[in-house]
C-alpha cells in the first residue's frame, strides 16, 4: 500500500470520483445519524403518548384512551414499519452495500487510502509553509 497520496497514479477524473464517493459516504453516515435521531425522538414521543393514555383513562376518557392504545400506539411510523425496522433496513440494505462499494473502489484506485484529495491538500499547504520567501 502506498503511504504518500502523491505517489498514487490517479487521473484527475479518478481523483475527483474518489473525492465525491468519500463525501457521499460521509453524507450517507450523516443521514444514518439523522435516521437514528428520528428513531430515538419518535420513541420518546410514543412513551409520552403512552403516558397520555394512562392520564386519559384516569380522567375518565376511556374511548380516547382505547383509541390511543388500539390505533395510534401500535401503528408503524411509515407503511406500518416501526422506526427500528427502518434503521435496520437502511443499515443492512443500503449503508453496508454503498460503504462496501466505496471501499472497493478506493482499494482498487488508491490502495485503500481515504481522503486522497484532503491528504494532498494538506501536504501542499505544509510544503508551501516550509518554503522560504
Amino acid at each position: 500500500m502506498a503511504t504518500d497520496p502523491d505517489d498514487l497514479e490517479l487521473s484527475d477524473s479518478e481523483a475527483a470520483a474518489l473525492h465525491d464517493l468519500q463525501l457521499g459516504i460521509e453524507y450517507v453516515y450523516r443521514a444514518y445519524g439523522s435516521l437514528l435521531e428520528f428513531h430515538h425522538q419518535l420513541g420518546h414521543a410514543m412513551d409520552r403518548m403512552s403516558d397520555a393514555e394512562d392520564d386519559l383513562r384516569d380522567a375518565g376518557h376511556e374511548e380516547w384512551a382505547n383509541e390511543l392504545r388500539d390505533e395510534h400506539l401500535p401503528a408503524g411510523a411509515i407503511s406500518d414499519q416501526w422506526t427500528f425496522e427502518l434503521v435496520e433496513e437502511f443499515s443492512t440494505e443500503f449503508l453496508e452495500e454503498v460503504d462496501a462499494f466505496e471501499s472497493n473502489v478506493r482499494d482498487e484506485l488508491a490502495d485503500g487510502i481515504d481522503h486522497v484529495t484532503e491528504r494532498r491538500q494538506k501536504q501542499r499547504l505544509r510544503d508551501r509553509a516550509k518554503r522560504e520567501d
